[in-house]
């Protein structure tokens, strides 16, 4: 029996989807509430949300997709807008973020979406492009992001939604991985609540997403469309006009 959320998005609006949007909306603000100039470290733990959840709205697009068309047009336009709000979302992610070590997050999730398409496409052009996806992945995982496991956890929350079981698994440690655990363990081990709570959002961030697209569907939020997009670099430069309030 097909999951109703794998259902193709043209035939029902998923709430559900549109909540767990806004909520990696909103875990993502509070996290970067923390360079805004005040001491909310604590802020850390509910921004490792963001990222896992972003991933697991983008499986499910993929998901969808493969089961309306296997060469859907609109797959291109989702990694086309992904790819042009990449380049757009540089500029004020700089400005806001202190000394910046990576490139903003989009990078990760559009190298993340070819590689989900190429296995759910398994051949062609969608193939090779995830190839190349995943090998970008692994040579710039420094610059990237969440790194390499950040590009592959689309995929790994890809494969629950298709097989679950045993592969729930999968998710949380790519999360935990991707997450920098060799500096949280540490930390954690050394008494710092933040860290241990960090680990443990970490780890249940992906089964959490999955809760609620399929406990909460009867849920409607506002719909989040394609003016989306403006909201990641709108953001920095609104936290930045903050700010510069408060210096």
């Amino acid at each position: 029996m097909r999951d109703p959320m794998l259902t193709p998005a043209a035939a029902r609006r998923d709430g559900a989807l549109d909540l767990l949007k806004w909520l990696a909306l909103l875990s993502m603000l509070l996290d970067h509430l923390r360079y805004v100039g005040w001491s909310l470290d604590l802020l850390y733990v509910p921004g490792r949300l963001a990222f896992p959840w972003f991933c697991l709205a983008l499986a499910v697009n993929v998901a969808r997709a493969g089961t309306a068309s296997q060469q859907g047009a609109g797959q291109w336009r989702y990694l086309g807008w992904l790819l042009l709000f990449s380049l757009l979302s540089e500029v004020p992610y700089r400005l806001y973020i202190p000394f910046p070590d990576t490139l903003n997050v989009l990078p990760t999730l559009v190298l993340g979406l070819l590689v989900a398409r190429a296995w759910q496409q398994g051949g062609g052009l969608a193939l090779w492009l995830g190839v190349v996806a995943a090998f970008l992945g692994g040579l710039f995982d420094r610059h990237l992001m969440f790194g390499l496991f950040g590009v592959l956890l689309p995929l790994a929350l890809l494969l629950v939604l298709q097989r679950r079981g045993y592969w729930a698994l999968l998710p949380g440690l790519l999360c935990l991985a991707a997450n920098q655990w060799e500096n949280l363990l540490p930390a954690a081990r050394q008494g710092n609540a933040v860290a241990a709570w960090a680990l443990l959002v970490c780890a249940l961030a992906p089964w959490l997403g999955l809760a609620i697209l399929r406990r909460m569907r009867n849920v409607s939020p506002p719909p989040m469309r394609r003016w989306a997009y403006l909201l990641y670099p709108g953001h920095f430069l609104l936290l930045l006009m903050l700010r510069n309030l408060l210096a």
